[in-house]
């Protein structure tokens, strides 16, 4: 007897919580479009200054001053890293249904300080050199890794790189066709 009244409780238990849930259903529907919403190009432009190629480089660099008894001589190692690339707050992003416009801003060179003056070393040194004339030394260290790292090829390089690196971002947000000038 005991357990026919147990039974019959649970089956009451059941009963309930099943009439109770009766209205409660779980489906899933698949987004047809995401829409690029202000706070998605916020996000990409607070990325702020973006690389997308940096570029190392030392230079052996020298300077000769003429002097009645002896030359002086000054030669330097200087080394650095240029980084190429754009600063993400002036990219223009226009959507409409799956297309995306991206308007991207002109590669450039990101800081212009790119010499480690800490890494900097003297390979030779004769005679006193004022801190002018080193300075001028630097920057000829400064033109010259600028002549031989910012060529074309490598904007054209940092270029695509920018271009893929928007494309995937764009179409991560759910952009079939992005345009990118």
């Amino acid at each position: 007897m005991v357990a026919v009244i147990t039974a019959t409780i649970v089956a009451i238990v059941i009963g309930f919580l099943v009439w109770l849930n009766k209205d409660n259903s779980i489906s899933v529907k698949e987004e047809e479009q995401v829409e690029m919403s202000p706070t998605m190009v916020e996000s990409i432009r607070d990325i702020g200054e973006w690389e997308f190629m940096s570029i190392s480089d030392e230079e052996l660099v020298s300077t000769t001053r003429k002097g009645i008894f002896s030359d002086d001589e000054l030669s330097r190692i200087y080394y650095g890293t240029l980084r190429l690339g754009f600063n993400a707050k002036d990219l223009k992003i226009t959507t409409t249904g799956d297309s995306a416009y991206v308007q991207m801003p002109k590669i450039r060179l990101l800081d212009d300080n790119f010499i480690d003056e800490a890494r900097t070393r003297n390979f030779f040194e004769s005679g006193s050199w004022t801190d002018a004339e080193r300075a001028a030394l630097y920057n000829k260290a400064k033109a010259a890794m600028k002549k031989r790292c910012l060529t074309k090829s490598n904007f054209n390089n940092a270029k695509e790189n920018a271009q893929s690196e928007l494309t995937n971002i764009i179409k991560s947000f759910g952009y079939e066709k992005v345009t990118i000038r």
